[in-house]
């Protein structure tokens, strides 16, 4: 199913935000932001940085203290949770905050079934999930007994199952090793080749560079550059300030760059496309 409204208008409106949690704790300072439909974005950061605060906020999960946040044209301190996960799909850090059923099949089914959807409806849906990132051969297994990448796995079908609009997924590939990660990032850029849009939450600045489009740096609760991925690697200074490490790729860029290479490289192809028409022009 292809995600109605326009491609490039508001999804998400993030207006002037701070949140503080109990105790004080201020989390998020003045945060703005907008997600367009179709959008391939990260929220990234080191830890503390307010990104996953920052991302509970998009689905209600989290209420401003000072602002507002307006989701596919909801205020998302006026609408509730269940019905903002009809528009979008939250994937958790820890999937065992996602788990509870007896088996993987009704756990991918369970919200489905919250939604209201016949038994004729959310069989398919659950089995086209299951597919997606390869677990049918769970369906029967019981949740907690799977290792920690296949219960993300069961947590990502179980959002995926409800074709929601937007996906927000924190730190997706972390207990994936490198061919699950590589389906699964490769699953992501063909939902959101069909419209879906996307919001990864990461601070594998690798998955970034190969996979979104724009990237929202945060630090101590601010953000610090909203921009297209090849500015944002272009100054290593700001991800420092973010803790973040540039990829391999982007620092060897950097070391070549009085040769001639753009600092805001961050792919092999980019690199290597570059360092040919170097040698070329210099015969």
């Amino acid at each position: 199913m292809t995600p109605g409204g326009e491609p490039g208008e508001s999804v998400v409106t993030v207006d002037g935000v701070s949140f503080s949690y109990e105790g004080g704790f201020e989390a998020l300072v003045g945060v703005s932001m907008r997600v367009r439909r179709g959008e391939y974005i990260a929220i990234a950061g080191g830890n503390g940085s307010g990104k996953t605060t920052l991302a509970k906020h998009i689905n209600g999960l989290l209420h401003p203290s000072v602002g507002r946040v307006t989701t596919c044209g909801m205020r998302t301190d006026e609408t509730s949770v269940a019905n903002l996960a009809r528009k979008v799909g939250y994937v958790f850090q820890n999937p065992d905050h996602q788990l509870f059923c007896t088996t993987v099949e009704e756990e991918v089914r369970f919200g489905l079934e919250n939604m209201d959807f016949e038994e004729s409806e959310s069989a398919p849906k659950a089995q086209a999930a299951m597919e997606l990132v390869d677990i049918v051969a769970l369906r029967d297994r019981p949740p907690f007994t799977l290792s920690l990448g296949d219960r993300r796995k069961v947590t990502i079908a179980s959002v995926l199952a409800a074709e929601p609009e937007i996906l927000v997924l924190d730190e997706p590939t972390t207990g994936l090793d490198h061919h699950d990660s590589e389906h699964l990032m490769s699953t992501l850029r063909a939902l959101n080749r069909s419209g879906r849009t996307i919001v990864l939450i990461s601070h594998d600045m690798r998955l970034v560079a190969e996979h979104v489009d724009r990237a929202v740096l945060m630090a101590a609760g601010r953000i610090l550059v909203d921009a297209d991925v090849g500015a944002v690697f272009s100054d290593l200074e700001l991800l420092r300030e973010a803790k973040l490490v540039a990829p391999p790729i982007t620092q060897v860029a950097h070391r070549l760059a009085p040769l001639g290479v753009s600092p805001s490289t961050f792919t092999p192809s980019q690199l290597v496309q570059q360092i040919e028409v170097l040698r070329g022009g210099g015969g």
